[in-house]
């Protein structure tokens, strides 16, 4: 199986265009090639597909093996991969993926591409669309939550997967890698959720560390960007145009009068490279 290893601001992926779904189970498939130990190690797997509705489908699996509906690191990854691959000329695309399609336009300079600008849709804000259960079918907006003894107040955002954002006074005094895995199997969030902990620096500056869903503490999470900013707004804690810092580096957001949230940053490659254990073995 031919790959590349591409990251974006830390969260890497494995992307490969020799993953049959049909042949292949990529739960099983993914958990090998995630393994930082035994496979290749990555923060997930991302098929690189053909598509009937748009240029090209996207389909992500976590290192536990579950499905992801989007990612915003991962799908600028995906645009880098097919451009400099030679799969497409465009710079502007459409990616068919789980949560619609995903429109990201490349800036390219000798050839690389060197950031993305993604247009990650419309926020989804009632509970029924995120999910969120116990709190009424609106949107649910700094609604307490008690894990681990811990009293938290959440925000609750879809950015076609679903995301709950925690303002914090303290990033550095939080236990978050302890509450964040308590979050996202809560009861009050079916298909469990990302977990963001948002602290606000300034009106336009805001620090954010994520636990994602099926991946644990990742250095960085696009979506996870997009829901702090669209939350924080909501709350009236933070402007609509922001710098996100994650561990891994900064994304700029902006939620846009369109309704709209565009996501801006990098994509690096790291290696390409042969995976050589025989896929026969995971079907």
């Amino acid at each position: 199986m031919h790959f590349h290893k591409i990251h974006g601001l830390g969260n890497d992926f494995v992307l490969t265009r020799d993953l049959d779904p049909a042949r292949h189970d990529l739960a099983r498939t993914a958990r090998a090639l995630c393994d930082r130990h035994f496979g290749i190690g990555a923060d997930g797997l991302i098929l690189v597909l053909p598509s009937e509705k748009a240029d090209f489908s996207m389909r992500i699996f976590n290192p536990d093996g579950s499905e992801a509906e989007m990612c915003g690191n991962g799908i600028r990854c995906f645009a880098k991969y097919v451009y400099e691959q030679g799969l497409t000329e465009k710079t502007n695309l459409a990616v068919e993926t789980l949560a619609g399609i995903i429109k990201p336009q490349l800036k390219v300079s000798g050839g690389e591409v060197q950031e993305v600008r993604v247009d990650m849709g419309r926020p989804r804000l009632t509970a029924a669309e995120i999910p969120v259960a116990g709190f009424g079918p609106g949107p649910v907006r700094e609604a307490e939550l008690t894990v681990d003894g811990t009293k938290l107040t959440f925000t609750a955002v879809s950015m076609g997967n679903p995301h709950a954002v925690i303002q914090v006074d303290d990033l550095a005094r939080l236990p978050w890698q302890t509450l964040g895995p308590a979050v996202e199997s809560h009861s009050a969030f079916p298909r469990k959720t990302n977990v963001e902990f948002a602290q606000v620096l300034g009106p336009q500056e805001v620090q954010v560390a994520v636990w994602e869903r099926g991946a644990g503490a990742t250095l960085a999470c696009g979506t996870g960007a997009c829901a702090a900013v669209v939350a924080l707004s909501l709350t009236g804690r933070l402007e609509r145009r922001s710098t996100v810092h994650l561990p891994g580096g900064d994304l700029e957001i902006l939620w846009a009068e369109n309704d709209h949230v565009y996501m801006t940053g990098p994509a690096a490659t790291v290696f390409t490279g042969e995976y050589l254990l025989d896929l026969a073995t995971l079907a």
